[in-house]
């Protein structure tokens, strides 16, 4: 890391610096930056998840039977996964033509302003079709949001963690998507038993929309705080974390893009097979109560934080790779339980939910950026963006309508197939990176 005599310190939030400190960024000081804005990210994803199974059918698909209704809810869902990739190549432009504070305050702006627009939105009975509409914008906003608020700072810690260290620093970054979970469904769950069913219909479940709101904006000053201040602009110009053309990174590092996407493919198709789906499959065919169900998901999510850690931890003893790989595995050996589980009453669906966040968190854990040190340095910023874009595209913004749809109609093995598939793709996709290395 350059201190040269001639970088002026600037005013730090942690008082008065020498100029050889400014220059040096803790790896945990990023740490800090990465979990509060996942966190907020995450918030907000599973707000809309939980809606789409809670809320939406009843209020925006009334004319609909509740099965119908919840596809529909889950296809607006999958709108944000789509746009995502086009709001990253949106304000990646947008930080080449002004700068990384702009970009993101933006982004934020976005994803805040669509998020609350949503709590304000009347439904089906106010306005009809357009209601549907709305909420299809506000989703569509959303996702080009998400893609704008990628800040690089996951980037900068993997670069800055101690080498023995790279997969706990990896784990941190993760951990947002727990946490995001557990404050959600927590305040779903909160709403869902302590008022009516007309009320919470009615105004009750607009509340944690407003909080997302809320919570954006105290993310944003926090992420702010950190990626304008002098040294942290200083460790992104020399990693070169800097924004690049997306016609000219598909062309050089294409093939990066979708091995890096098929390598997490496991983790985000487990991810809303855990978390989404099977709440939309408990309220529609099983006798359990929603408010407990939520619950349970909310001490999965506590253990898939334990497991996120616990595979740092692996990760540093045995690699990053060799730990995604280890859990595709168990994941495809847990596909091959899930339909009996699901099945399998109250008892089976608690199993389902505790062991599949316990993979979850093994195999999320190390999802993100294992295999991004194959991006050229010009690439890496933008390109782990990508790439993040493309796993959530193919392997999470359908899942829970496949699974749904599917189990639905023709039983629960095709939430088998699904998850196996997803182990498939991980492994091929590691074994082809561990050949493409040796040639």
């Amino acid at each position: 890391m350059s201190t040269a005599s001639h970088a002026l310190p600037s005013p730090s939030p942690y008082g008065q610096r020498s100029a050889a400190e400014h220059a040096k960024v803790a790896p945990g000081e990023i740490a800090v930056g990465v979990v509060i804005g996942r966190a907020s990210e995450y918030f907000d994803f599973f707000v809309f998840g939980i809606a789409a199974v809670l809320v939406f059918p009843a209020v925006f698909f009334p004319q609909e039977t509740r099965l119908t209704g919840t596809l529909y809810s889950f296809l607006i869902f999958s709108f944000a996964f789509i746009a995502r990739p086009f709001g990253t190549a949106l304000f990646m432009w947008m930080q080449r033509r002004w700068d990384r504070s702009t970009k993101l305050t933006a982004a934020l702006f976005l994803l805040g302003t669509s998020t609350a627009g949503m709590a304000f939105l009347p439904g089906y009975a106010s306005l009809g079709f357009t209601s549907i509409v709305l909420l299809s914008v506000f989703r569509i906003a959303q996702g080009v949001a998400l893609g704008g608020s990628w800040d690089g700072l996951p980037s900068l810690l993997a670069l800055n963690a101690p080498k023995d260290r790279r997969g706990w620093y990896a784990m941190l970054g993760q951990l947002g998507a727990p946490i995001g979970f557990i404050l959600a469904s927590g305040l779903f769950a909160l709403l869902y038993s302590s008022l009516s069913s007309q009320d919470f219909l009615a105004w009750g479940w607009r509340y944690p929309f407003f909080v997302a709101f809320a919570i954006n904006v105290v993310a944003l000053f926090a992420r702010l705080r950190l990626v304008v201040t002098h040294e942290y602009e200083q460790q992104l110009n020399e990693r070169e974390l800097e924004p690049t053309g997306v016609v000219e990174l598909f062309r050089s590092q294409g093939e990066n893009i979708l091995i890096g996407a098929f390598a997490a493919l496991a983790s985000y198709a487990l991810f809303h097979i855990v978390t989404v789906f099977p709440l939309s499959w408990i309220l529609l065919y099983a006798d359990q109560s929603v408010s407990e169900f939520l619950v349970i998901q909310i001490i999965g999510g506590v253990l898939a934080a334990i497991s996120m850690v616990a595979s740092g931890r692996i990760a540093d003893r045995v690699g990053r790779r060799r730990t995604l790989a280890g859990a595709a595995g168990l994941i495809a050996v847990f596909s091959g339980f899930a339909p009996t589980l699901l099945d399998g009453g109250t008892l089976g669906q608690d199993v389902f939910i505790l062991v599949g966040f316990v993979l979850l968190g093994l195999s999320y854990g190390q999802a993100a950026g294992a295999v991004t040190a194959n991006f050229a340095s010009k690439y890496r910023y933008t390109g782990a963006a990508l790439t993040a874009d493309v796993a959530w595209l193919i392997g999470a913004a359908f899942a829970p309508l496949v699974a749904l749809g599917l189990s639905a109609h023709f039983g629960l093995a095709y939430v088998s197939v699904y998850l196996l598939s997803g182990a498939v793709c991980t492994l091929g996709a590691l074994g082809l990176n561990r050949r493409l290395a040796r040639d």
